[in-house]
C-alpha cells in the first residue's frame, strides 16, 4: 500500500467514516448498573450531541406551564443531554402516563404477532370478534364487529365510537359524535370495552377510542395465555432493564382484573427513554431483536388500515407535517395530563416528556411504593384550562406537539 496515498485528506476521511461505521450502537444498562451515558457542560453537549442547552431550558421553562408536575429528557447520538424535573417529577417516580400505555400495548401486539404467528397467521389482517380471539364478544352486539381486524383496532380505525365527546373523522374531515352514554360497569372491565357500540363500518372512519387498544390486549392475552403486563415484563422490561414499574389499576376503590390496554402504565422517566430509544433502534436491544423491525417501522408511518387521520399503530405520525415545527418521520404518542413520548430517526433522538396531575402521582393507583423526596412546591398549581383531546386534527394536547417543536429547534449543528 502507498503509505503516502493514506495520508491524504480523502482517505483519512475514509478511514474516519470506517471507523464510526464499526462502533457498536450503544445501549444504556440498567439504572441500577449505571444507567444513560451523560455530558456536562453547554460546550461539550453542543460538540457531541448537537444540541443548545440554553434552547432546551427554554423548552423545559415552557413545559412547566403545561403541567403541574413532570420533567423534561432528551437523548441525542446516545447521549442523556439534558434531564430535569418540577413538582413531584422526578427519575424514581411512577405516574400514571394515561394514553402514553396505548404505545406499549401496540408493542407488545407486534411482539406477539411475530411470536405466536402461527396462532394468528393474518397478522394485523386478522378479524378478531369471534370464537377464537374474543369469545367473551359472542354474540355480537352488532354484526359488523365481525369484519374488525386487528389492525384496525391497533389504528383507532375499528368504527368504535370514541372517548367523552371527541369527534369522529373521515378522510380528515371531523364528524360530531353524540356523547355515549355512561357505560354499565357490572358487565366488568373486558365486556365495557367489547360493547362499545359502532358510530361507522369498519375502516369508514377515525375516532379516538381507549378501548378499542384494551381489546386488543385481550386478544393478547388469549393468543399468549400471559396479562399484558406479565408479557411486557418477559419481553421489554427484563431484557432491557426497567426499574420498578407496573400499571394504574387500582381506581376509584375498584381494582382492575386486567392489565388495561388502553392506557396507565407507570414506568420510571429513564425507561420510558429506554422504550423510545429501542423504537429508535428499529426494534433492537443489544444482541436481541426484542421487536420485529417492520412493526416498528409500520408504527412511524401512514397506516393502511386507517386514512383517516395521521395516526399509524398507536402513534401520532408526522409525515405529513402538521407538526410544522418536527421532522416529517417523527413519531410519538401523547397522554392526558401533558404526557409525551417521541422517537425522531433522522435526529437520532428521543424525548420523554413527564407530566400529570396530584391524582396521577398517588402510589394508591399502581402500589408501587414512591420512596424518593417529593417537591411539593406545585401540590397548589392549576394549568391554564386545557384538555388533551382540545388541539388538532386528532386531538393531541398542543403542549405535547409545542414541546417537540422546541426541542427540535434546540439542534445546532
Amino acid at each position: 500500500m502507498n503509505r503516502q496515498l493514506i495520508r491524504t485528506p480523502i482517505c483519512a476521511l475514509a478511514w474516519a467514516l470506517l471507523a464510526t461505521a464499526a462502533e457498536p450502537v450503544y445501549y444504556p444498562p440498567p439504572d441500577a448498573a449505571g444507567g444513560w451515558r451523560t455530558l456536562s457542560g453547554a460546550a461539550t453537549i453542543r460538540k457531541v450531541a448537537g444540541m443548545d442547552v440554553a434552547r432546551l431550558d427554554q423548552a423545559f421553562e415552557y413545559a412547566q406551564r403545561t403541567s403541574q408536575h413532570g420533567g423534561l429528557l432528551v437523548v441525542r447520538h446516545g447521549w442523556l443531554v439534558y434531564e430535569r424535573y418540577y413538582g413531584r417529577g422526578n427519575r424514581m417516580a411512577n405516574p400514571s402516563m394515561a394514553s402514553v400505555g396505548k404505545a406499549y400495548a401496540s408493542i407488545a401486539c407486534g411482539i406477539m404477532l411475530r411470536d405466536e404467528h402461527d396462532k394468528i397467521p393474518d397478522g394485523l389482517d386478522q378479524k378478531v370478534f369471534n370464537e377464537r380471539y374474543l369469545p367473551e364478544a359472542l354474540p355480537l352486539d352488532d354484526p359488523r364487529k365481525a369484519d374488525i381486524s386487528l389492525g384496525q383496532l391497533l389504528t383507532m380505525a375499528a368504527g368504535l365510537h370514541g372517548d367523552g365527546a371527541n369527534p369522529g373523522f373521515v378522510n380528515g374531515e371531523p364528524t360530531k359524535l353524540d356523547p355515549l352514554p355512561r357505560p354499565d360497569r357490572s358487565l366488568g372491565q373486558d365486556l365495557v370495552a367489547l360493547r362499545t357500540p359502532l358510530w361507522t363500518d369498519p375502516g369508514g372512519g377515525y375516532s379516538y377510542c381507549s378501548n378499542s387498544p384494551h381489546i386488543a390486549s385481550i386478544v393478547l392475552r388469549h393468543v399468549t395465555g400471559m396479562e399484558m403486563q406479565q408479557y411486557l415484563q418477559q419481553k421489554l422490561a427484563k431484557p432491557m432493564g426497567w426499574g420498578e414499574w407496573g400499571y394504574a389499576t387500582h381506581i376509584n376503590g375498584v381494582t382492575l382484573p386486567h392489565t388495561p390496554g388502553g392506557g396507565n402504565i407507570a414506568v420510571h422517566s429513564t425507561d420510558a427513554l429506554r422504550f423510545a430509544y429501542l423504537l429508535l433502534h428499529k426494534g433492537r436491544w443489544n444482541s436481541g431483536q426484542l421487536v420485529p423491525a417492520d412493526y416498528v417501522a409500520l408504527c412511524g408511518r401512514p397506516s393502511k388500515y386507517q386514512k383517516h387521520a395521521p395516526f399509524s399503530l398507536m402513534f401520532e405520525v408526522n409525515a405529513d407535517g402538521h407538526v410544522a415545527g418536527a421532522p416529517r418521520d417523527a413519531f410519538f404518542k401523547s397522554g392526558a395530563g401533558g404526557f409525551g413520548v417521541y422517537v425522531i430517526p433522522s435526529l437520532d433522538m428521543v424525548i420523554y416528556k413527564m407530566a400529570g396531575s396530584d391524582s396521577q402521582y398517588g402510589e394508591s393507583l399502581t402500589g408501587i411504593p414512591q420512596n424518593y423526596p417529593v417537591d411539593h412546591s406545585r401540590d397548589n398549581w392549576k394549568p391554564s384550562p386545557h384538555t388533551q383531546f382540545s388541539d388538532g386534527p386528532i386531538g393531541v394536547d398542543d403542549g405535547v406537539r409545542r414541546t417537540l417543536e422546541m426541542v427540535v429547534a434546540a439542534v445546532d449543528e
